[in-house]
């Protein structure tokens, strides 16, 4: 591999997506990958005003409220595309809790194409791979509900409203074509799953 490979990884909540990023970072650098792990979250500068407007959102649902919300998001991975990225190792996989897929589940009345054709005329940079992690919402579901936080959602409150987010996100996963990991064995399955794709698009 001669140049970074960016990947992200997205999925609906309580589908061990962070486990699973845990676990492949580990088996990367283990065959002597050079792996670069980041966050969308915590590489926002605009986190707590976005969030603010999703809180209000959950509250009222409202769809030019909700398009602010993804102006929002697509303006900070904008900046992170501009100032993070490019300062990231030469030849490293560099892999990202969260990008523009995951928007597929959690938006509610914009369509994901036009999330999509927003984030690339904002400049965001599109992955090399976009690994989309589900289960069953039935199974995410309850590991969540087994968690000390929960399912940690703003907003995601009904086992329903779950159903339909991971529905969304798989109808996203088949039409764009992403790497589609079901992590409903064990860790070790699914981390070789992820792994294989990974090593396959770094030979290209």
């Amino acid at each position: 591999m001669n140049r970074s490979l960016f990947i992200s990884m997205d999925g609906p909540k309580g589908t061990g997506k962070t486990t699973l990023l845990e676990a492949v970072t580990k088996a990367l650098r283990a065959d002597g990958k050079k792996v670069i792990r980041l966050s969308e979250r915590n590489l926002d500068p605009h986190r707590g005003e976005i969030m603010a407007l999703v809180n209000t959102l959950a509250r009222n649902p409202c769809p030019d409220l909700e398009w602010q919300v993804c102006e929002r998001l697509a303006d900070s991975r904008a900046w992170i595309s501009r100032n993070v990225l490019p300062e990231q190792p030469a030849n490293s996989i560099i892999l990202i809790d969260r990008w523009y897929p995951s928007d597929a589940a959690f938006r509610r009345s914009v369509p994901f194409d036009q999330i999509l054709r927003l984030n690339i005329e904002r400049g965001v940079q599109i992955p090399d791979l976009h690994i989309g992690v589900l289960t069953a919402p039935e199974i995410s579901w309850a590991r969540a509900a087994a968690r000390t936080r929960g399912l940690s959602s703003t907003v995601i409150h009904r086992l329903d409203e779950h159903v339909a987010c991971t529905e969304a996100f798989e109808r996203a996963v088949d039409e764009h074509g992403w790497v589609l990991c079901r992590n409903e064995g064990t860790i070790e399955e699914a981390t070789k799953q992820v792994v294989a794709h990974i090593i396959r698009s770094a030979r290209t």
